[in-house]
């Protein structure tokens, strides 16, 4: 199908901010609407994904998997979500950080094994997928085995694929057994027909909570999920442990020991800023950072504005650190996020005015402090200034609430090449100059971390340091692309034998269905 538009925070298309992953969110709750909870635990997490959403439900002997391309209010109506019946819930927004964005790479993937069918959903990254491609490739004489055979690029299908082939006298047993054997971030949500199971990797880079329901438990990559369905904050997901939730109640095991490394990116940018990540408030952090940044470089100036929103914590606290006005010197439509129509040249050199307006009568004449949260390619910073120059501000000193983005991520952020990054093997001043401010000052590596209230040693910083706490592969064995020569042709034969069965539904419109039934059509939603 045609792909659609997706919803984006940048505020220019050819600078994108960098991307956020994917949301998770899971939920056993008998006698609940336990899709309609998921969707709208997926409409809190739609700021971590936006290319794609899906659910899959049981009802303790069958589960059904609907997903699509688009955002969450694109994908799923009243008359879909119904047809999803269970007590059981896993779902799924998308951003691609392995493989493209396309309808096969949708979310959760569906599996069979020898003691039942698994949905799953991901968030983060493996640094080993092809290592894991390779056990699939063995097993199997090829990838195209399971989802693969339709398409599907990505991590979570190896993954899938590989539950199937793992000893255990259950599920249960098959998940601890493989992942000690996955590397990278990973926070998995998954269901079988009777139990949800939660696990997040041993460093627990990307975030992962458990809540309490009246009637059942969820899952969710932020409490924001939880708050939306009412459901109570119990704890984090540990890192390097596995929970099961079923009839029985909730379990917990643990298939790696703790080695915190947690990201800082997710206080600085990504998570949402009502956000808690290891007992720490995200707003407050950013909140602190703005501080920190006033305390180690503060200019004269008139007043302190933010990029609007995710420079406005960071905003508040410069403001409050420096003794000088907060004012609102941009109004920004909430109503642009995805465009339809495809700009003019005339149009396309408006660029971010479409996004954003200034307020002229706060700024002409005044020395202004525009505080934004990371600089990536530059080209958002130089039209803000260059908005703010016409409507006559007399200066324009830009403060970064992070430290200078200089590497890649390949633990779930999609930023720019490193090629890209402005910050790479260029002087501040030099990048002022590129951004047309009269000065710019990043936030200190050693201001961040105190801001998030969390000891060094447990966070990575490896898009602003250079250090990975995850080994990586070589070039060659690693990059968002690295499956997609797998893909089958057009015209291939795919058929994969077994295994195949549960991923027999293969056209959008349609949900899997395994159990009872092997496919059934959704015409009834009028998508």
């Amino acid at each position: 199908m045609a792909e659609r538009s997706r919803l984006s925070h940048s505020l220019l298309d050819e600078d994108p901010a960098p991307q956020d992953e994917c949301g998770v969110f899971g939920v056993w709750a008998p006698g609940e609407e336990v899709a309609k909870l998921s969707f709208y635990g997926l409409y809190a997490l739609q700021h971590r994904g936006q290319e794609a959403a899906g659910i899959a439900t049981s009802d303790g002997t069958r589960i059904q998997v609907y997903k699509d391309v688009g955002l969450v209010s694109q994908v799923f109506n009243e008359a879909t979500l119904t047809t999803l019946g269970g007590h059981i819930s896993v779902a799924h927004c998308r951003y691609s950080t392995t493989g493209g964005n396309n309808w096969a790479n949708a979310q959760p993937t569906l599996g069979d094994t020898p003691h039942g069918t698994v949905a799953l959903a991901h968030n983060g990254n493996l640094t080993n997928s092809a290592d894991l491609r390779d056990r699939v490739t063995a097993i199997h004489g090829s990838t195209r085995y399971g989802e693969m055979r339709q398409g599907n690029t990505t991590d979570t299908a190896l993954v899938t694929a590989l539950m199937r082939e793992q000893e255990g006298e259950d599920i249960e047993e098959q998940a601890m057994n493989l992942l000690p054997t996955l590397k990278g971030a990973f926070c998995f949500v998954f269901m079988s027909e009777s139990t949800l199971y939660a696990a997040r990797d041993p460093q627990g880079v990307r975030p992962l909570v458990l809540g309490r329901l009246a009637s059942g438990w969820v899952v969710a990559s932020e409490q924001s999920a939880l708050a939306t369905v009412g459901a109570t904050v119990i704890r984090e997901i540990e890192p390097g442990e596995l929970i099961a939730i079923d009839s029985s109640g909730i379990r917990s095991r643990r298939f790696a020991e703790s080695a915190p490394a947690r990201c800082v990116f997710e206080y600085v940018y990504l998570s949402r800023p009502d956000a808690h990540i290891n007992g720490r408030s995200v707003y407050e952090s950013r909140v602190e950072m703005g501080r920190q940044l006033a305390r180690e470089d503060t200019h004269d100036a008139d007043i302190v504005i933010p990029v609007p929103e995710s420079g406005t914590p960071a905003a508040v606290g410069y403001a409050e650190a420096s003794g000088l006005p907060f004012a609102q010197g941009f109004i920004k439509n909430s109503y642009v996020g995805r465009t339809f129509i495809q700009p003019s040249q005339t149009l396309r050199q408006l660029g971010i005015r479409l996004k954003l307006n200034v307020q002229e009568h706060v700024v002409r004449g005044k020395r202004v402090v525009v505080v934004d949260d990371s600089i990536v390619r530059g080209n958002t910073q130089r039209a803000i200034v260059g908005m703010l120059r016409e409507a006559g501000a007399r200066e324009i000193h830009v403060k970064i609430s992070s430290p200078p983005v200089q590497w890649p991520c390949f633990y779930g952020i999609d930023f720019a090449s490193r090629a890209e990054l402005i910050a790479n093997g260029a002087t501040m001043g030099q990048i002022a100059r590129s951004v047309g401010a009269d000065s710019l000052a990043y936030i200190s590596e050693d201001g961040m971390i105190a801001a998030t209230k969390q000891p060094r040693s447990t966070l990575c910083t490896a898009c602003f340091s250079g250090q990975y706490p995850i080994e990586l592969p070589a070039e060659d064995r690693r990059g968002k692309m690295l499956l997609e020569k797998d893909r089958p042709v057009a015209g291939e034969n795919t058929d994969a034998g077994d295994g195949a069965a549960a991923e027999e539904a293969a056209v959008t419109g349609e949900t899997a269905v395994t159990g009872e039934t092997t496919e059934k059509t959704l015409a009834e939603a009028e998508r």
